[in-house]
């Protein structure tokens, strides 16, 4: 799809459409949380949960749903924006350049965040883990392989599609990469104390507007995502 093909959105659209999404979820998140502590599991569990029942049900579904409006069938074809495709060597330089660029980023900004969550958001719970050594390995088994399921594999993808390839198109203006960005680190409510190192962090994602591909961004998030995987999983081998 040409970039000059695309209605875009008002200012107004697109913020609600950023940012209803992270409510939903945030709002699913705290009325889980006692629950899942119930049921012997960390609160990351109840995050988990509002990805496969919120997330990925709203992001998808109203990309479907655009779909069907356009074309009367529920499809994502004409939806997706930035698909083209770029040589596959480049795929290998550009996730590598990309993913140490983000996890410096997040590295050096480590004190901003625990700043910001000390003074600003002290108020609001944190998600746990689990690896703090108060569950079993049963218990964190069974967390991280959902975890890999849908906040490693599926959530990744459908916000890929959502926010750069739907949202980021449609939005107006030479600095919407930056305000998407912004957006986009707002969503996450249930960790607004790192919206600066996500805003920064996470504007390389935008990679898309210069080679028009939203596919090396999705390996980027997964892998990004994969680590908190590795660290369970350095724990739960740790674990006697």
């Amino acid at each position: 799809m040409e970039q000059d093909q695309i209605e875009k959105h008002s200012t107004t659209r697109s913020i609600i459409l950023h940012l209803l999404p992270g409510i939903l979820i945030e709002c699913f998140y705290l009325l889980a949380r006692q629950p899942v502590a119930h049921m012997g599991y960390p609160s990351i569990v109840a995050l988990i949960l509002a990805f496969a029942f919120v997330l990925i049900p709203v992001e998808l579904g109203y990309l479907f749903y655009q779909g069907k409006k356009k074309t009367g069938r529920f499809t994502l074809h004409g939806i997706i924006s930035y698909r083209n495709a770029i040589p596959w060597w480049q795929y290998l330089v550009w996730v590598l350049i990309i993913f140490i660029v983000i996890g410096a980023i997040f590295t050096l900004l480590k004190p901003v965040d625990a700043f910001l969550q000390g003074k600003l958001f002290f108020w609001i719970p944190e998600p746990n883990s689990g690896l703090d050594g108060n569950y079993s390995r049963t218990i964190l088994i069974v967390t991280y392989s959902i975890f890999l399921i849908f906040s490693v594999t599926l959530a990744p993808l459908v916000e890929e599609l959502y926010f750069r390839g739907y949202l980021l198109p449609r939005m107006k203006g030479k600095y919407a990469p930056l305000f998407h960005s912004f957006l986009f680190a707002a969503q996450h409510v249930f960790t607004p104390w790192m919206i600066i190192t996500r805003t920064l962090g996470l504007l390389p994602l935008v990679f898309g507007v210069k080679k028009k591909n939203i596919y090396v961004g999705m390996i980027v998030h997964i892998l990004c995502d994969m680590v908190n995987i590795v660290t369970a999983i350095a724990f739960i081998l740790k674990m006697t």
